[in-house]
């Protein structure tokens, strides 16, 4: 999920704030807070991204303490400590350096859009922000381009950035035009309050035509940017414990089955990093062209079985789409239902299987 900015209100509004001058009287990058009462269940970095949400995002704020530049009683911390009565927390923050996403000239595919928000059908291979001052070719530096308004979200490598998809999943990104509608959107999404809809094409034909997926999901402890589902973190044994934690829900519905592949509809309670990849995996039917967590890329030869027909493997990224959003207009309050079609390639597919594969029907349970 993506770092979310909550509105101060809902932080405690006695805890004493301190800003300590420089010697020379420059602009203060020293704040000093007193808790004036403990709070249970608040996490440090949660709690100090409410406090100065427009300053820094959330990754800054732990940034900083993993850095040593965050104290509590003159002695580092971790970002899930929760704090007590009287604490005092000394916050160094760095100077802020300029810097403003770099607009490009990148066709968005505007799906929605009034005065506070708008959406976008995010295409495949694009990913949501730059991750470095280098970087370009973003979800980001399009709407940088197409709009002069968007909100901040106390990042600039994020403008108007509420929410992410992975590089390779398609479908609906609703964007922020004011840092109002951008805190009032991300309130939704921490209030798991929206409703997302994703579909899917998948390997093979899940068991039951509706089910529910509740696995935990925690980051894999030695590679990179991947995560893994309860069944391979017990294999791993005690040194996944330590990232392994955080619950993670799915429901799906089979819409259409086929002899070797199967569209479903789903629906995520939870927003975990890669959940439908890893749910759809965890159940032995992983996402068709996402080798990384067990699916692999097909040709036309896959679909119809036919030896005769082409093996060039021309599906190959996930074929997992964001269909539908339904939130509460931020400003309006009205709900607002956003709706992406189909990327080219996941709908030439379904054709594709549609017009050539087996239709079946669902397995027969056992008694």
């Amino acid at each position: 999920m993506a770092d979310v900015d909550l509105p101060e209100e809902l932080y405690e509004d006695d805890d004493s704030i301190e800003r300590v001058e420089d010697a020379d009287g420059a602009e203060p990058e020293h704040v000093r807070i007193v808790i004036a009462r403990k709070l249970p269940g608040r996490r440090i970095d949660k709690y100090l991204h409410g406090r100065f949400r427009k300053k820094v995002s959330r990754s800054i704020i732990q940034r900083l303490i993993k850095r040593g530049e965050i104290l509590v009683n003159g002695k580092p911390t971790k970002n899930s400590y929760e704090m007590e009565a009287n604490d005092v927390i000394d916050i160094s923050f760095p100077p802020p350096e300029p810097y403003e996403v770099k607009p490009e000239d990148i066709p968005l595919e505007i799906v929605y859009e009034d005065d506070y928000v708008l959406a976008i059908n995010k295409p495949r291979g694009m990913i949501a922000h730059p991750a470095s001052r280098t970087q370009g070719g973003t979800v980001a530096n399009a709407l940088s381009f197409y709009s002069n308004s968007l909100s901040t979200g106390g990042d600039p490598f994020r403008p108007g950035i509420v929410h992410r998809l992975d590089k390779n999943t398609t479908g609906i990104m609703i964007v922020a035009k004011t840092d109002e509608a951008h805190w009032r959107v991300a309130l939704q999404f921490e209030q798991r309050t929206t409703q997302k809809i994703y579909h899917a094409i998948v390997h093979g034909g899940p068991e039951f035509d509706e089910d529910e997926i509740d696995v935990p999901i925690g980051q894999h402890p030695t590679v990179h940017d991947r995560y893994v589902a309860t069944g391979f973190a017990e294999r791993l044994g005690p040194k996944f414990e330590k990232k392994f934690s955080k619950s993670a829900v799915t429901r799906y519905k089979v819409l259409e089955r086929f002899n070797n592949f199967s569209l479903v509809e789903l629906y995520p309670k939870t927003g975990r990093t890669h959940q439908l990849r890893i749910h759809m995996s965890h159940i032995k039917h992983p996402i068709v062209g996402d080798p990384f967590y067990g699916g692999r890329h097909i040709s036309m030869r896959h679909v119809t079985g036919r030896p005769s027909d082409s093996d060039e493997l021309i599906w190959n990224r996930q074929m997992l789409h964001a269909c539908k959003l339904i939130v509460q207009h931020p400003i309006e309050e009205r709900p607002l239902e956003l709706v992406a079609p189909y990327a080219d390639d996941m709908r030439e597919l379904l054709e594709a299987l549609r017009t050539y594969a087996v239709r079946t029907a669902p397995p027969k349970r056992k008694r």
